[in-house]
């Protein structure tokens, strides 16, 4: 990697766990000044230490619910407190990773309860917009930043018992084209990431901590790990200013498709 990232900030939402929390350490290895945020602090403030030890400038935590407009807005009035008082060579906000997010069960619309569709929607979707729109005074101004995405093959195809998050995922990735082309003009780029099959946390939180349930998803096959979709996004961040990587659908070589997953019985 180059060194378009050292000193530069980045934010990352959802960094207690997963893509988030690996993101934190591969920013950080680049040698980034981080702000992290999650609802949960405690998991952060280790995410933030691992990434200090990677070898990042700055890392820094704050509690925040994309869920929630106000916390957002809490959230945002600290992290403008830190770029304030920044070291002399510390750029505006650089990069912003939407990545809190994720899914909540596998059942058919007929027996879907509204508190996991209302989630789902309210993370991924709503949360995603309230975070960008309190990020983009931040951003503005500095051409070469990025909004960076994280969205998922559900954006891409249906699969059963997915309506509620397939739907919050093409969503994802119509306000990634839609902030596309409002953005034009101003340097700044824009990014969805959609990964496949990865293992993290994200199918015991699906499951509701049912870790037998989780473990079969995987069973037989590679999975992406979170260090793979970390990479990815540091790549994505480092091309040069003029490059924008629109989108990038990053999946197993075991998974052709959501439904063709090559699986070894040995």
């Amino acid at each position: 990697m180059s060194n378009r990232l050292r000193g530069r900030w980045v934010l990352i939402t959802g960094a207690s766990s997963g893509f988030g929390a690996a993101a934190a350490r591969a920013f950080g290895a680049e040698g980034a000044r981080l702000l992290l945020g999650a609802r949960r602090v405690d998991r952060l403030e280790r995410v933030a230490a691992e990434a200090r030890a990677a070898g990042a400038a700055e890392a820094h935590v704050h509690a925040v619910d994309v869920t929630s407009t106000a916390s957002v807005e809490s959230f945002f009035v600290w992290a403008r407190g830190l770029l304030r008082t920044g070291t002399a060579e510390a750029a505006p906000l650089h990069v912003l990773v939407n990545n809190a997010g994720g899914a909540l069960g596998l059942d058919p619309v007929a027996q879907g309860r509204d508190e996991d569709w209302e989630t789902m929607l309210q993370t991924n979707v709503l949360g995603l917009l309230r975070v960008t729109r309190a990020a983009l005074p931040l951003m503005l101004g500095n051409p070469g930043g990025l909004i960076l995405n994280v969205g998922s093959v559900a954006g891409h195809e249906a699969y059963e018992g997915g309506a509620a998050y397939c739907a919050a995922k093409a969503g994802e990735r119509q306000i990634t084209r839609v902030l596309r082309l409002e953005l034009c003009g101003t340097g700044l780029r824009v990014c969805s990431l959609d990964p496949g099959m990865a293992e993290t946390e994200f199918s015991l939180v699906r499951f509701k901590g049912d870790a037998e349930r989780a473990r079969k998803v995987y069973e037989g096959m590679q999975p992406l790990t979170a260090e793979d979709v970390a990479e990815a996004m540091v790549w994505i961040a480092s091309r040069p200013p003029h490059v924008c990587v629109d989108e990038l659908v990053i999946k197993p070589t075991d998974q052709a498709s959501v439904h063709k997953v090559h699986r070894r019985t040995h």
